[in-house]
């Protein structure tokens, strides 16, 4: 969170850090929305990916499918999983770059 705040005060506060619950309990660590950017990011101390982790992401990204998904996670493989893109938390974090618009690409 700290990381994304930082990315997001040196943008100007273009975008809202949100958590997202919904009412049958599922979760997403951070949805971060704006004007250039919609994206959804899950976060996990694990250094694998369990298909019941991605569950939350897809479930978001089913309600709206116009925002990325993010996994981040311990691990040292970058991969898609669908239509989720899963980062290594150091690539993820080395590449939050205030002058590009996009989170990631």
């Amino acid at each position: 969170m700290q990381h994304l705040q930082a990315w997001n005060s040196y943008r100007g506060e273009e975008n809202k850090i949100y958590y997202f619950r919904t009412q049958k309990g599922s979760e997403v660590d951070f949805v971060v929305y704006g004007k250039d950017t919609f994206v959804a990011i899950e976060v996990k101390s694990s250094a694998k990916i369990k298909d019941e982790d991605l569950k939350p992401l897809k479930a978001f990204l089913q309600d709206y499918p116009e925002c990325k998904g993010i996994f981040i996670y311990r691990g040292k493989e970058r991969l898609k999983k669908g239509d989720i893109l899963c980062l290594p938390a150091e690539e993820f974090l080395l590449a939050l770059d205030p002058q590009r618009k996009e989170i990631f690409k």
